[in-house]
């Protein structure tokens, strides 16, 4: 199973909803930036509007530091009635960019996550930095408080990216594989709609909707994977076909 910093490091990765609000304000309000990108120190760059009302803040703000927070919700590929699979929380301090730090850190961010909103830098939009002093993470495995260094030290899992696109394709036209995975489900949870739910380096999740609730289950492989040679030969075990995954394994 991945450590809790793997999996914040993940999430951030996957880069999915994010909300921003400032710390010890009563009822504050949820924010959604224009984009947000979580570098690996866990330094986040956010795209806002110029004018909006946390900008100013973040300018008047002693330092031009605003302490706030950043949610960003981890959600399954597929359609669940239950989607959200985890939550990451960032808590730090909101810094306000001059225009030339601004540019930089979009250039910065383009690198990585090329996006033509980017290009409104300066024309309508800046850049803030949320430079993390804690990290708390939320998903089926529980929750954790994660240090910026142990975020920083830890890796994303290998297969973050293309598990949206995997897990969609599993479940609109695949379904008998689906039906040869639920062998591996508690008997009592094989009555329920099985649905794929995550896959990482340790394993394949599933969910079992059923009149009863849902079920998290994990199907882990027989040793951590590392690339997609190795990961089709433990599905393929999985599945149950030993001398396909031999021959795929080698």
């Amino acid at each position: 199973m991945p450590a809790p910093a793997e999996r914040a490091r993940t999430m951030a990765t996957r880069g999915g909803a994010a909300a921003l609000m400032p710390v010890g304000v009563s009822d504050p309000a949820r924010v959604e930036p224009l984009l947000h990108h979580v570098h690996a120190d866990g330094t986040t760059a956010l795209l806002m509007p110029a004018h909006h009302e946390l900008v100013g803040a973040a300018w008047q703000a002693p330092r031009g530091e605003l302490t706030a927070m950043l949610e960003i919700t981890d959600s399954a590929p597929v359609r669940l009635r239950e989607p959200v699979r985890g939550l990451l929380w960032l808590t730090g301090w909101l810094q306000a960019l001059d225009p030339a730090e601004s540019r930089a850190e979009a250039l910065a961010v383009a690198e990585r996550r090329p996006d033509h909103r980017l290009l409104d830098v300066g024309h309508g939009a800046v850049m803030l930095r949320l430079v993390p002093a804690s990290l708390v993470l939320a998903d089926a495995e529980g929750t954790a408080s994660v240090e910026p260094a142990e975020f920083a030290d830890a890796r994303p899992d290998p297969f973050c990216l293309m598990e949206t696109n995997w897990l969609r394709h599993l479940e609109s036209s695949h379904g008998d594989v689906v039906d040869l995975l639920a062998r591996h489900l508690p008997e009592d949870l094989r009555g329920g709609h099985v649905r794929p739910l995550g896959l990482d380096r340790y394993g394949l999740r599933l969910r079992v909707e059923s009149p009863t609730g849902d079920h998290d289950v994990r199907l882990a492989f027989s040793r951590p994977v590392c690339d997609s040679r190795q990961l089709a030969a433990e599905l393929r075990r999985l599945v149950g076909c030993p001398f396909l995954a031999q021959v795929h394994g080698h």
